[in-house]
């Protein structure tokens, strides 16, 4: 079979590099997008350490929340490297206040790099997953688009958006060979969390009934599993991977 070709936005962040990673030890060709300058050769660097050849993965500096920047990208791969058989949406920022501060800047830098990038991006790819009757389009959501945050209406909103998207767009290609699914994340040990009091992540842990934070690997697990050939019969489904701390919602 030939090598699948995964195009992975946010792809050089925590959880994109875990994803990354997990997607590339399966067999499959990894691009992955950035934004800020430089912080693709840490990605490169941590895939050489865990032991990938430079041929396994690739990286593409793109701003997704721009429709034609998100045209050119994968344009620009599909010349590279082949046709997008895996899309993994996974480009996502916040800017946290409560809503009554929150500015209206605010409001749309979220909105579109989580929301709006998943549209962009998406919309290039689908016609050529249509027309090779095979695809995979995993959505990184959030705990808190099912449940809601304290300052984060627009986090929130734009990550609860993406399950709408998710499963409105299943039923749109389910008969093409294209599956769509959302995972979404709890807590992740990420240098995002990492930066945290070490007294607030002690907190967060205990709230948790798995008593611990997540890996960017359990949602990797996630990932692969939804892009792979045995999850052909699961679309427009929400995998929530949060060790369970929503159970208490």
């Amino acid at each position: 079979m030939t090598q699948r070709i995964a195009l992975i936005t946010g792809g050089v962040g925590g959880i994109g590099t875990g994803i990354s990673k997990r997607l590339a030890a399966d067999g499959i060709k990894v691009i992955a997008n950035y934004i800020v300058p430089g912080s693709e050769v840490v990605w490169h660097d941590a895939m050489k350490t865990a032991g990938f050849n430079t041929d396994q993965f690739a990286s593409i500096a793109a701003d997704v929340s721009d429709f034609s920047a998100a045209s050119e990208m994968v344009l620009a791969v599909a010349a590279k490297h082949g046709p997008i058989d895996i899309l993994v949406n996974c480009a996502g920022i916040t800017r946290d206040a409560s809503f009554r501060k929150m500015s209206l800047e605010q409001w749309r830098a979220v909105m579109s790099t989580n929301l709006d990038s998943t549209f962009n991006v998406t919309k290039q790819v689908i016609e050529g997953m249509v027309a090779q009757q095979w695809g995979r389009i995993i959505n990184i959501s959030s705990v808190n688009g099912v449940k809601g945050a304290f300052g984060q209406t627009n986090y929130s909103a734009a990550k609860a958006g993406i399950l709408g998207f998710t499963k409105a767009l299943a039923l749109e290609v389910a008969r093409k060979g294209i599956t769509v699914n959302a995972v979404s994340p709890g807590f992740i040990d990420t240098p995002m969390t990492q930066a945290m009091p070490e007294a607030a992540r002690n907190a967060v842990a205990a709230s948790i009934p798995t008593e611990r934070m997540g890996l960017p690997e359990d949602i990797a697990n996630a990932v692969a599993f939804l892009a792979s050939e045995q999850s052909g019969y699961i679309t427009g489904t929400n995998l929530s991977v949060n060790g369970g701390v929503h159970l208490y919602q």
